[in-house]
């Protein structure tokens, strides 16, 4: 948002019309946002496959893990971009920075806290040992800061942190004016990003915790607390990911730990700020990484690879987008390939040949049933997937290469030629026109050659458009429509000894 805003008002020269600027186009975010969950389109989310929630899981916890190299090694100056690029150079970069004092500090209260959360995993009776070491992290960090005077030695803390709340800002969102268009398209594009992100964090934990998501509902949602945000001192956000894994480390399991959250950052903003004065930054960061590291799931990855290698392949365009670009490029990037991989199995449906499994009336996929043996004079095929207009022209060329390479087997095997041609339909849930043309095309080609084509248990909607198509080549005759391939083979196998012992 501030790279967007910045293109046009700079926040030092004019730091009012920057600030009307950012709540307006918060406000716009948010209305995008929720009109996206009013409208239903909560299935949008569905592209953010398992592959991609783990690969960017993963990498947004490297991310934020290295974010909190600034506090755990003392650095002050320290970029502000999340590449991993630019965060290592950061910090090699500013090696005379570094603090030992912090370092050391910093690096004990790290183990301390992965140290708790490792007796959590092996012992979940133990949950509150993990739940409770951040909050005595704070305290024990904060308390030797003060009585050893740490900060004048090199360790950062907080500071002062002013008291109370912020005011409401309803009168200082505007809707009309030079800027109008650049509030609608940063709100726009930073919602996107904001739902997106927000949204896959949600998956994520749901994976982890094996509950539901509701798009609509999480659309919504999001969308109304920018709305509201807006109106009270609040830029564009979301559900962060570092602090969500926080919530979660500390065994949070409904949404009251927010209204807990929210009254009790209230208090502290009201009351207790003078407390963390003394509070070093090194221990936040060793909250943040002790809560993300977990989220890097190796053996789901593993799986992953064992199988479906071009999931994998989606799984690790999420996580090195994330890490080498940014969250929303590596999102983007995954979800494109995901939706690719989508068209490419639409454009490309499986079909296989089928063959007789010895001594039954069963047909299967010859390449996965090597017992499974071919039925002189038929070529029986499974189609896998709906026909359309994307993927008809494909089927029809890939059943004519069967075919040739059919006669050409039969002509080196010196059997008779092909008959019939049966077109197992059972898994075609559906066609469109062209599908049905493809039929028709398919049959009058067949039909030149002395070849019949035969349909086997076509499904409803499949029948009702063929039946609806009519005309002189109606597909669904009696005699060229059969419910199982068993029953096809065996009454046209019958009908051509038939045939042969007549014309003897």
């Amino acid at each position: 948002m501030g790279s967007m805003l910045r293109q046009e008002v700079s926040p030092t020269q004019d730091p009012i019309l920057f600030l009307q600027l950012a709540f307006t186009s918060t406000f716009f975010a948010g209305l995008f946002q929720a009109s996206l969950g009013f409208l239903r389109l909560g299935f949008i989310i569905d592209f953010l496959s398992k592959a991609t929630l783990i690969g960017f899981m993963a990498g947004a916890a490297i991310i934020v893990s290295l974010q909190q190299l600034k506090a755990l090694l003392g650095i002050t100056h320290f970029t502000k971009e999340m590449g991993l690029v630019p965060v290592m150079s950061s910090v090699f970069h500013n090696t005379k920075e570094w603090s030992w004092q912090t370092i050391l500090m910093g690096s004990s209260f790290l183990i301390f806290l992965l140290v708790t959360r490792h007796i959590s995993i092996k012992k979940p009776k133990l949950f509150w040992v993990s739940a409770g070491a951040p909050l005595l992290s704070v305290i024990l960090s904060t308390l030797i800061i003060f009585v050893f005077k740490a900060q004048k030695h090199g360790i950062s803390v907080i500071g002062k942190l002013e008291q109370g709340l912020n005011p409401p800002s309803w009168n200082m969102l505007h809707f009309h004016g030079s800027h109008i268009g650049l509030v609608l398209k940063t709100g726009l594009i930073t919602g996107i990003i904001s739902l997106t992100e927000g949204i896959a964090v949600g998956r994520t934990f749901a994976a982890i915790k094996n509950y539901q998501v509701d798009g609509n509902k999480e659309m919504i949602a999001i969308g109304v607390m920018n709305v509201v945000g807006s109106t009270t001192s609040c830029y564009i956000t979301t559900g962060a990911f570092s602090r969500s894994a926080v919530n979660h480390n500390a065994g949070a399991k409904t949404a009251v730990s927010n209204i807990v959250m929210a009254v009790t950052v209230m208090v502290t903003l009201l009351f207790l700020m003078p407390l963390f004065r003394y509070t070093p930054n090194l221990v936040l960061g060793a909250i943040i990484v002790t809560a993300v590291v977990g989220l890097i799931d190796l053996p789901a990855a593993y799986q992953i690879w064992k199988v479906d290698k071009f999931d994998f392949v989606v799984m690790l365009c999420a996580f090195f987008g994330v890490i080498f670009i940014s969250v929303q490029e590596g999102l983007a990037l995954a979800v494109g390939i995901s939706i690719f991989k989508m068209v490419l199995q639409m454009t490309r449906p499986k079909t296989v040949v089928l063959g007789n499994i010895p001594g039954t009336d069963i047909f299967r996929n010859k390449h996965q049933y090597k017992d499974a043996v071919s039925i002189p004079g038929f070529l029986i095929l499974s189609i896998q997937a709906p026909i359309n207009f994307a993927n008809s022209n494909y089927l029809n060329d890939r059943i004519m290469r069967w075919i040739l390479d059919y006669e050409d087997e039969e002509d080196t095997k010196s059997h008779s030629s092909l008959r019939y041609v049966l077109l197992d339909l059972a898994a075609v849930s559906a066609i469109d026109t062209n599908g049905v043309t493809f039929f028709q095309e398919l049959r009058r080609v067949l039909e030149k050659k002395g070849v019949e084509l035969v349909l086997v248990n076509p499904v409803g909607e499949v029948m009702e458009k063929l039946q609806n198509a009519g005309g002189t080549d109606n597909l669904l005759q009696p005699n060229m429509l059969y419910l199982t391939v068993g029953e096809a083979v065996s009454s046209l196998f019958s009908s051509m000894k038939r045939v042969s012992i007549s014309q003897d």
